[in-house]
């Protein structure tokens, strides 16, 4: 077992699933797979598989997803069954459903949750059906967990900061910010415009609030040293320190998660905000001004000082297999979902999401999209994987960090405390 690998039991535990009844003595065998569950029992070359997916939860994309599933049913022959959960809730339900065998097939990931999910034992591994599907080395990187290839990729991407232009135009702001100075500058010129704007739509909900560690990052805390948790450093207390100022001067607003700045940018009602590609796609979707597709710019991550690189969080998304009832057709699915060029450059062009193949990038449709260009070359070029992701409990890791940020930003504690629990709490959930 590796350093990181956790016996079931514990996974469920660290998720938090162990007062829904499944981490008791007893509990293991109710996890048991039989029938058509995601174990090894069942058909694996029944005609009929599951798909369970959040991009069916959403508005933007359920129709996108949809269509793709319906059209492999009429090609393929095969009955599709469907599964879907709010992104916010989906790991924890994924975990649970999982584990009790009501879910198999193929199943949408955040390449965040691979590695918990993959030490449950479900999965397939899909090495031999990526084999020369065309994706991208750093594609097919995103979804591997201890060399073995779970998951093929869906798209590939990060999380970094998305502007208004018209809004920066409004306030006076001629180029974007380039360092935190630059950037607090804009906020406040933002700010002045008054409308119900929000100048920086950062995410303080608990859910999103991970999105400190690139500003952690940003201000030189390294989050992990030599194995060794940075967390309570004075480089993570300046970061939280500096955040708290900006929410003290409504700069930031209260109690957002991604979709509420979705939505507030779709009204034009946002300076800057925190999302991945997909944020162009989902924010149009909700938009009623045509307009708001040219405004919207790629932003890297503003630095503490000229010179140092900006950060960004890897993002993106994979599909994996469980085993068991269904599985060599919910490969295939999963396939042809992520790398036939028809079928990937076309949901390029309705969410805005890059392909993860070579030949999907090279598309024209792609190729030519000045936001997926700079976003690529400007933000992605710098992204870093999460510094907890090969931690079975990475959920709960995040979690308690964005907790005490949160205690922070409502006048619960100083970020010095606060940072300094944070970092022992992490700790301590790592050797557990």
């Amino acid at each position: 077992m590796s350093r990181h690998a956790l016996p079931r039991r514990d996974t469920l535990r660290l998720l938090g699933l162990g007062t829904l009844g499944l981490a008791v003595p007893g509990a293991l065998a109710a996890c048991a797979p039989s029938g058509g569950g995601s174990g090894d029992g069942g058909d694996a070359d029944a005609k009929k598989f599951g798909f369970t997916s959040w991009a069916l939860n959403e508005e933007a994309s359920k129709p996108v997803v949809e269509g793709i599933i319906t059209a492999w049913e009429k090609a393929g022959k095969v009955e599709v069954s469907t599964t879907e959960y709010p992104y916010n809730e989906y790991l924890k339900q994924l975990t649970l459903k999982l584990s009790s065998g009501e879910i198999s097939g193929a199943v949408q990931l955040d390449i965040a949750w691979l590695a918990a999910v993959a030490q449950m034992g479900t999965l397939l591994d899909l090495g031999d059906a990526a084999a020369g599907a065309g994706y991208t080395d750093v594609a097919l990187k995103s979804g591997q967990y201890e060399g073995v290839q779970y998951g093929l990729p869906w798209t590939t991407g990060s999380i970094g900061l998305i502007g208004n232009q018209k809004l920066l135009d409004e306030a006076g702001i001629r180029r974007l910010p380039g360092t935190i100075a630059e950037f607090e500058d804009a906020l406040r010129a933002l700010k002045v415009l008054g409308g119900g704007v929000t100048p920086y739509a950062a995410a303080t909900k608990v859910e999103q609030l991970k999105d400190i560690f690139p500003w952690m990052q940003t201000f030189g805390c390294p989050i992990m040293a030599d194995g060794e948790v940075a967390i309570g450093d004075d480089a993570s207390v300046d970061a939280v320190e500096w955040f708290k100022k900006l929410y003290d001067e409504k700069l930031i607003a209260k109690a957002v998660d991604r979709f509420d700045a979705r939505a507030l940018f779709a009204q034009g009602k946002v300076g800057f905000y925190d999302d991945a590609l997909v944020g162009k796609g989902a924010t149009l979707a909700e938009a009623a001004d045509e307009s708001l597709a040219e405004a919207m710019v790629a932003v890297p991550r503003p630095v503490l000082k000229k010179g140092d690189d900006p950060q960004a969080l890897l993002w993106g998304h994979v599909i994996v297999v469980t085993k068991g009832e269904g599985s060599a057709a919910a490969t295939d699915f999963a396939v042809h979902t992520t790398s036939d060029q028809a079928t990937v450059v076309d949901y390029f062009g309705k969410l805005a999401l890059p392909p993860t193949t070579a030949e999907g990038l090279a598309a024209p449709e792609v190729a030519s999209d000045t936001f997926t260009a700079d976003w690529t070359e400007k933000i992605t070029a710098t992204a870093t994987p999460g510094p907890f992701w090969t931690y079975a409990n990475n959920a709960q890791i995040e979690e308690a960090v964005a907790k005490q940020v949160q205690a922070v930003l409502v006048g619960d504690s100083s970020a010095k405390d606060a940072m300094r629990t944070a970092g022992e709490d992490v700790a301590r959930l790592i050797e557990e």
